[in-house]
């Protein structure tokens, strides 16, 4: 009978930390959680897609993670509540300096939001180590708080102010995006 009990106590601890296990969606063969925590709020993968150069050059994987599912990259870009995208670095092609001319070319084209040279300065700074493959840069939004920047988990800086997050977030869903194919996964369409 001891046996019994001791075999049913670790069948139901398997069975309730399998049920925690965190889940993963595969995006051009790099997993992504399928929810995250932001600012202690679930938000849930919406899409995700690949940004390629050329046509053929696979750069990063990008994931949109929202509050709720959508498809309306406005009211996305607009939304004061939690959100944010992961990047993971597919290429070493991809360095640092590359990146960040990437994010000011980005912050030309963007149809959204607001920026100051200043706010794009610090950013910039926030990238301060070397790109390599797998590398994984997080923008997580917090309202009242600003655009939070990570770099394979450890956080690098605060960038203040939602109109800063809508030109952010518009250099990959709005007017004229970094890629028609990103924002077109990253909206789950």
């Amino acid at each position: 009978m001891k046996y019994i009990s001791i075999l049913f106590f670790s069948f139901s601890l398997f069975f309730f930390n399998s049920s925690k296990a965190q889940i993963f969606t595969k995006i051009e063969g790099v997993n992504f959680p399928s929810k995250n925590i932001i600012n202690n709020n679930t938000v849930v993968l919406n899409g995700g897609g690949l940004r390629e150069k050329y046509g053929f050059v696979d750069l990063y994987v990008g994931g949109l993670y929202l509050k709720s599912k959508t498809s309306d990259a406005d009211k996305i870009i607009m939304a004061d509540e939690e959100m944010g995208i992961r990047i993971v670095i597919v290429s070493s092609l991809v360095s640092r300096e590359k990146f960040i001319e990437a994010l000011e070319e980005g912050f030309e084209n963007t149809t959204a939001g607001e920026h100051t040279k200043e706010q794009i300065e610090k950013f910039k700074k926030c990238f301060t180590d070397p790109f390599v493959k797998n590398d994984k840069v997080v923008l997580n939004y917090v309202p009242g708080e600003g655009v939070h920047l990570l770099m394979n988990g450890t956080k690098k800086g605060t960038i203040q102010g939602l109109p800063f997050k809508q030109a952010l977030f518009g250099i990959w869903l709005g007017g004229v995006p970094a890629s028609e194919d990103l924002k077109s996964g990253m909206l789950g369409l």
